[in-house]
């Protein structure tokens, strides 16, 4: 039974970074050129106001500088530093920059989580990697250094956070999706200035990046970080952070079907690598030494102890 709760809240986690997977094709054909700053503070801040609306509850106490720095690290900074990289970066390859996470997120579980770093999950961690790298690494695919450094730092950012909000929990009494809305509005408020100083609003937004914002916003945040969340509470850390390979699979899906990318031989062994890792990374229940049942009693000892005296 918890095995088959296992693989639901892993497949239900899982639908978050297929649905962040389309970030890099929304980016690139609906949104206004060169904008970070105003894509990821326009993503998370009437999402998160959404939800502070619904679930009309504020953080008490420590909750408000722990939702502070869960929702700049989760939200803020990792939407930027995503951002940038996909602006910078072909789509693959800064899916490829980003797939360090998991490695991260092992080795911080291990230190504030005391999570113990298996064989398997250090498999996962090499397999994942290899498979996004060939998904990613095709042919005249460009690398620009500021991408690549945009996608380590959003990696470590959205790490920490994973691992952050795996110890700290979520307060008694608050919803997920109040949680959620928390995160969410204190990372677009840490945006907000810094876009309008740093980009300024465009001279002209027209349909077709009202709808990619849309999309962004709503599907890409409130829904899925929702999820997401809901993962990090029921899954291992490492687990959750491994699902993650689910983005550059849905880019490169997207890819296919959308925008007439070819799929070589070696893409498709990278997607089989990805899959691998995401089976060796879900938990597995302990095996335990099994309870061997006495032998029933023969019928000469059931005899012998029904003709011994009572005690007195």
């Amino acid at each position: 039974m918890r095995s088959d709760r296992i693989a639901a809240d892993s497949a239900v986690t899982a639908l978050a970074p297929l649905v962040w997977g389309s970030t890099y094709l929304v980016t690139t054909e609906f949104l206004p050129p060169d904008r970070p700053l105003l894509a990821a503070t326009v993503r998370a801040l009437p999402a998160g106001l959404i939800l502070l609306a619904i679930g009309r509850q504020l953080p008490r106490g420590e909750w408000w500088w722990r939702a502070a720095a869960l929702g700049t690290l989760n939200i803020g900074a990792f939407l930027y530093l995503l951002f940038v990289a996909a602006y910078h970066l072909p789509g693959g390859v800064a899916a490829l920059v980003m797939a360090v996470q998991p490695t991260i997120v092992l080795a911080l579980s291990s230190g504030l989580l005391k999570e113990r770093i298996t064989t398997a999950s250090a498999v996962a961690c090499v397999l994942g990697l290899a498979g996004v790298g060939l998904l990613a690494l095709a042919p005249g695919a460009g690398v620009d250094a500021v991408g690549v450094c945009a996608g380590l730092l959003g990696a470590v950012s959205m790490a920490a956070g994973i691992v952050l909000t795996k110890r700290w929990g979520r307060p008694p009494g608050t919803g997920l999706l109040t949680f959620t809305g928390w995160q969410l509005s204190a990372g677009g408020i840490v945006l907000l200035p810094v876009m309008l100083f740093g980009e300024g609003l465009p001279a002209s937004v027209d349909g077709r990046n009202v709808a990619g914002f849309a999309y962004l916003g709503l599907v890409g945040a409130l829904l899925a970080y929702a999820v997401w969340f809901r993962g990090v509470e029921r899954l291992p850390a490492f687990t959750v952070s491994v699902l993650g390979f689910g983005s550059p699979l849905a880019a490169m899906t997207l890819g296919y079907v959308v925008l007439d990318e070819t799929l070589s031989p070696a893409q498709l062994c990278g997607a089989l690598l990805v899959l691998v890792a995401v089976c060796l990374a879900l938990p597995r229940k302990p095996k335990g030494r099994k309870r061997v049942s006495p032998p029933p009693p023969s019928r000469q000892s059931r005899l012998s102890r029904a003709s011994r005296p009572a005690p007195r």
